[in-house]
């Protein structure tokens, strides 16, 4: 089938990460960190009443691969239009594509502006399509039933949303005559266990952190944080060290372990630096906290780290070190996803420097899903059924028409495609 114009398709790899997070009885090793959506985005539905975006929600099926009653079960799958800029078809008008990551349509209209930044210029068609279990695009009715358990998140994989999106714009990656070409933003397709980087996730952040200057800070704020987590471990071994701690990071809730503030901060240091934007710049913001004082005058260590995270989630009564950043709905779904295929060896290497060494562990992040899920994950599935071990082979036969951007600074290009 050839179509009257071309479609390109913007592909956000959106990751969820920090190193470990908890879902009421589990605990999860923490795989990239959130969804690649600019937290305290303006509300999505603002910029379609000024932008004139037109809404839609199109009857998806909600399992392509099988044949009981069930799989023919249907629910409503969110997709806004941009008619804008378009030439139209007779005019050969391209048609760009936003295929949803893992977060709210609202939160990705108002962050992308790839399509928005060349839909005129193309005079192209701008569709934006919401994931499934993410936003407003829930099967079985509602966000709590679909997220409910296993048996109705098992829908949720990565296979079904590109048939998905085919059916809205009769597109499916594996029929690469349809498309014209694809562009990968920030996609780690080389971060699984057959094709680990020699570099992990917080080797960026590390060196992020470790290059960062502001004026006359150099080092300090890299130094300040390595030195940080044995200071933590001297705290916490005091009789009332958790007491203190919990004080010193104003915690919602008595800390249980000394782990519990290092997720926390470590958390906070990755989404710094695969974020770092807004006003001012968020890694700036937090070093420039952190490095406040001169070194020489006598100020805790920690109370600098505070400083850090004072000045990057903002003055608040407590802190709450367990919550997720992400919207409870968001953390949920993501957290399935990691848990059945999107298996991402990420952990603190050696060559973390910034970071006290812990690497990745497949036996604890497997009892982790078992115990949050009832469900083992499938290490191997991404690279077998997208067929990436040979990826430069795979690419030269079949790849001429596809962009892998990767920004250097972001954590996840160490397991990007680059020349």
């Amino acid at each position: 089938m050839s179509l009257p114009f071309t479609i390109l398709l913007l592909l956000i790899f959106s990751i969820s990460s920090s190193y470990f997070t908890s879902l009421g009885h589990c605990k999860i090793a923490r795989l990239g960190i959130f969804p690649k959506v600019l937290k305290n985005a303006p509300d999505g539905s603002q910029k379609l009443k000024k932008s004139g975006l037109e809404m839609y929600y199109f009857n998806q099926t909600l399992d392509h691969f099988s044949f009981t009653p069930t799989s023919y079960m249907t629910f409503k799958q969110r997709y806004t239009i941009d008619f804008t800029h378009w030439g139209g078809a007779k005019a050969n008008a391209p048609i760009l594509a936003y295929l949803g990551g893992e977060s709210s349509l609202d939160s990705s209209l108002s962050t992308i502006g790839f399509l928005s930044d060349n839909g005129s210029r193309f005079k192209a068609l701008l569709i934006y399509i919401e994931h499934r279990y993410y936003g407003k695009t829930m099967p079985f009715g509602s966000a709590e039933e679909a997220l409910k358990n296993a048996s109705t998140l098992r829908y949720l994989n990565a296979a079904q949303p590109h048939h998905c999106h085919r059916r809205i714009i009769r597109w499916e990656l594996k029929y690469p005559h349809i498309a014209h070409g694809a562009l990968a933003s920030s996609a780690p397709l080389l971060y699984f266990l057959d094709s680990r980087p020699k570099f992990g996730y917080y080797y960026i952040v590390t060196k992020v952190f470790k290059l960062f200057r502001h004026q006359e800070t150099s080092e300090r704020c890299y130094q300040t944080i390595r030195k940080s987590w044995k200071e933590i471990d001297r705290v916490s071994a005091k009789p009332n060290g958790l007491v203190i701690l919990s004080n010193k990071f104003k915690t919602c809730a008595p800390l249980k372990g000394s782990l519990d503030v290092k997720r926390f901060l470590g958390t906070i240091y990755a989404e710094v630096v695969q974020y770092n934007r807004g006003p001012g710049y968020w890694l700036t913001n937090m070093c420039k906290a952190i490095d406040a004082n001169p070194p020489d005058r006598q100020i805790d260590i920690l109370d600098r780290i505070f400083a850090g995270v004072v000045a990057t989630l903002g003055k608040q009564s407590c802190y709450d070190i367990n919550m997720s950043t992400q919207p409870k709905n968001v953390a949920i779904a993501w957290r399935w996803q990691i848990c059945t295929e999107m298996v991402m060896p990420i952990g603190y290497d050696k060559q973390d420097t910034m970071f006290q060494t812990a690497p990745f562990n497949i036996t604890s992040y497997v009892d982790g899903c078992k115990a949050c899920f009832g469900v083992a994950p499938k290490p191997h599935w991404i690279t077998t059924y997208f067929g990436t071990q040979d990826v430069k082979l795979i690419l030269r036969r079949y790849g001429s028409n596809l962009i892998f951007s990767n920004g250097l600074s972001d954590p996840y290009s160490v397991g990007g495609f680059t020349l």
